[in-house]
């Protein structure tokens, strides 16, 4: 049996379980995913993420995800900001700009610090790429969204009835139209010109929040006409400042991340079938 720590952090609201494997490599991540992540028998997160060296000299570290039920995703907003805290609040690097490799590339997280802590990141998301991806579900009064891909799909509709993400999300999620599944915001503007946003996320159901689907959704927003190009999007879990630069075609995500606690997980050294039986949780030790 192998004893592996854990952090958990959440940005926003999206939790995640946090492993150095520089430290505690994992063999099999996505059935540790599954266990740990369950919110009644594990430790409860929207999934699991591994922090490592870069296999490449143009990036510092590695970041892999697994979302909640062991699939793995390209890359995730709120997950690269908090490993840019951690990295740097544990000692791992003293760099405020950190090149982060991803599945979807690399991006570049740029802290910012106040008495030696890590207040807020801004991640280069990078270009957006658009696709005419339509879908008109008339039984469910849902009129036409905007497909933005940010490393991973989104499809972003905008309604007056956000709270619809419950019945409709795992319906878009899986429909035909989209093969590798999809990623699915439903954004309200509000009086203020900020964005109201709930999240059903591919892999993980409703979230508190999703950097990559703000991301979206503000691109989304602008290229309708319903917003400019800077944008506060309101999750349920916090708020995101997403800015579309014209500059250099590129998106600038920025918000917070906050460490939750640290603990210990046993994984069994030989492996059976079940996940369950072989991830467990030891012990937690509150912060």
């Amino acid at each position: 049996m192998t004893k592996v720590s854990f952090t958990k952090m959440h940005g926003c609201g999206n939790d995640y379980i946090y492993v150095n494997a520089m430290l505690h490599p994992i063999a099999h991540p996505e059935a540790c995913a599954v266990a740990w992540s369950d919110r009644h028998k594990g430790i409860g997160s929207d999934g699991l993420v591994l922090i490592d060296k870069s296999p490449v000299p143009e990036a510092d570290f590695s970041m892999r995800i697994f979302n909640a039920d062991g699939s793995e995703a390209l890359m995730c907003g709120n997950a690269s900001r908090c490993i840019g805290k951690y990295l740097y609040e544990r000692g791992l690097t003293d760099k405020t700009e950190i090149r982060l490799l991803t599945l979807s590339g690399i991006k570049t997280l740029r802290l910012h610090i106040y008495n030696n802590k890590v207040e807020s990141v801004t991640v280069d998301m990078g270009e957006p790429v658009l696709e005419d991806e339509s879908l008109f579900l008339a039984n469910r009064g849902l009129t036409k969204g905007v497909f933005v891909s940010m490393g991973n799909p989104h499809y972003v509709i905008f309604t007056d009835d956000i709270d619809q993400v419950a019945e409709t999300g795992h319906v878009l999620e899986h429909y035909p139209a989209f093969p590798h599944r999809c990623n699915i915001e439903f954004a309200r503007i509000e009086l203020n010109g900020s964005i109201r946003t709930r999240v059903w996320e591919r892999g993980s159901g409703i979230t508190m929040a999703c950097g990559t689907g703000a991301c979206a959704t503000a691109v989304a927003a602008c290229l309708t006409g319903r917003a400019g190009r800077e944008s506060d999007i309101v999750m349920d879990g916090g708020t995101l400042h997403i800015e579309w630069r014209e500059s250099d075609n590129h998106v600038y995500m920025t918000g917070p991340a906050e460490f939750v606690f640290d603990g210990e997980a046993e994984v069994f050294d030989n492996w059976t079938n079940s996940p369950s039986d072989n991830c467990r949780v030891n012990s937690k030790i509150v912060k």
